[in-house]
């Protein structure tokens, strides 16, 4: 790779005021370009007070140096770091100054690229440090830590190495057949691949959950005009958040509001009052919430009477799609003496609280709980991306046919051209193989620096 050519360099800390700032050097001339700026050789994992001079001796910072000699480093080459102070110009100086003493500006990811093209990372624990950076929730940064330990590429290897076993068996068999006639007769090796599938279909399950936790869950709130829409919105939210009038028709606009629950991103949505007018306004405002319906995740249809759960199911039925969750809230109950309850139904789950006193609301959080996945425990789940969820569906199919093949005990060539196919579907994962462009594509989506 070029890295054994020319030597990187970026700022690695955020832009803007601040107490530290650390540039971050890697290749081979890091060691002679911490020397001349420091005006000393830095020795290995040892924090040293440096004073760091431009190439005319004149005084840029004093700060840490930092010097990691690969392979044992971040990206397997020699690594410097120079803590120096924070803010808008220093960092730009002492960057300058290694660019002048023969770096080059690294691009977005080129160090963590290294790292994978070195052998240090995967490319499964690759993507899980931009992950960890990007995480919006306790959860989703857990899960990437344990991506980045490698769980998620040790299960993938797990199924990799099964599926091998199963490969040299049956390309044994196509190979010598007068060795083991008999090895697909007595079902053994059959067995072994629907074990070795269905475990491949729990990582897809437990992967599909995880991408919950990539993104905020969009929780959009529907019902007729004046049924309490707002009024829930302010609720969860804690916060009067939208406006709440006794007159039908006050929300005429999408209104969100970002909250947590269990760690877990959720986007509350309220939205107009679905109904038939002539009102231009009110018209944009039902139109606006028959699209916030397409992109949710979640939908909370609210009525205020018992006869409403069913008639409000059925009037919104041509809009709702039968993929998204729903849960249908009976709001109100304190104007019925009711008391909070919630029930299941064909349709949907069904939970009876007011939004004005906030009686039941409990209920609701825990509907909105088991319908996001967050019931699930965080070790069984994977914060999978889309390609990973794609391999993993890819690999499944493969698998099937493979299956399909072997069970009819004929055309055993295409078996194992199957049987290849996913084998290398989820080397694509960990990136035992991979294409310039894929490397391009993931990389190009780091911040600099990392």
């Amino acid at each position: 790779m070029n890295g054994e050519y020319d030597t990187i360099a970026a700022i690695a800390t955020p832009p803007g005021r601040g107490g530290v700032s650390i540039v971050k050097i890697s290749g081979h001339r890091s060691l002679q370009i911490a020397m001349q700026i420091a005006g000393q050789e830095p020795q290995v994992r040892v924090v040293q007070v440096a004073r760091f001079r431009n190439a005319d001796g004149i005084l840029i910072d004093q700060g840490l140096l930092l010097y990691f000699k690969g392979p044992a480093s971040y990206t397997g080459e020699d690594v410097v770091e120079i803590h120096g102070h924070g803010g808008a110009v220093v960092p730009q100086l002492l960057l300058d100054c290694v660019i002048r003493l023969g770096a080059r500006h690294a691009r977005p990811g080129e160090f963590t690229e290294r790292a994978f093209l070195n052998g240090k990372l995967d490319l499964a624990q690759a993507e899980a440090v931009v992950d960890l950076i990007e995480s919006r929730s306790v959860q989703a940064a857990k899960m990437a830590i344990r991506s980045l330990q490698g769980y998620f590429s040790d299960e993938v290897r797990r199924l990799s190495n099964a599926l091998l076993d199963i490969r040299v068996h049956v390309e044994g068999v196509l190979d010598f057949p007068e060795e083991d006639p008999a090895l697909l007769a007595d079902g053994a090796i059959l067995d072994r691949l629907l074990g070795t599938r269905q475990s491949l279909e729990r990582m897809l399950e437990n992967s599909r959950k995880g991408q919950l936790f990539r993104e905020a869950v969009r929780v959009v709130i529907i019902g007729r005009p004046n049924v309490g829409k707002s009024s829930l919105l302010n609720r969860l939210s804690g916060s009067e958040r939208a406006i709440v009038m006794a007159t039908p028709g006050t929300t005429r606009d999408v209104i969100e509001q970002s909250m947590f629950l269990d760690g877990l991103q959720i986007e509350v949505v309220d939205t107009a009052g679905v109904h038939e007018t002539e009102d231009p306004v009110e018209r944009e405002g039902v139109r606006r919430t028959l699209r916030e319906m397409e992109n949710a995740d979640l939908i909370l249809l609210i009525s205020d009477s018992d006869e409403g759960l069913s008639a409000d199911r059925r009037y919104f039925e041509p809009w709702l799609d039968p993929d998204k969750k729903l849960i249908q809230v009976r709001n109100k109950i304190d104007l019925d003496c009711d008391h909070a309850k919630r029930s299941g139904s064909v349709a949907a789950d069904r939970v009876f609280l007011s939004a004005r006193t906030g009686n039941g609301l409990p209920l609701l959080m825990d509907t909105i709980r088991e319908a996001a996945g967050l019931t699930i425990r965080d070790e069984n789940v994977y914060l999978a991306r889309s390609r990973h969820i794609e391999a993993l569906q890819q690999a499944g199919y493969h698998l099937g046919a493979a299956y399909a093949w072997m069970s009819r005990q004929s055309s055993l060539d295409l078996a194992a051209e199957e049987l290849l196919q996913a084998h290398q579907c989820l080397g694509r994962i960990t990136g035992e193989i991979h294409s310039d462009e894929l490397l391009g594509e993931i990389f190009s989506r780091f911040c600099i620096g990392k």
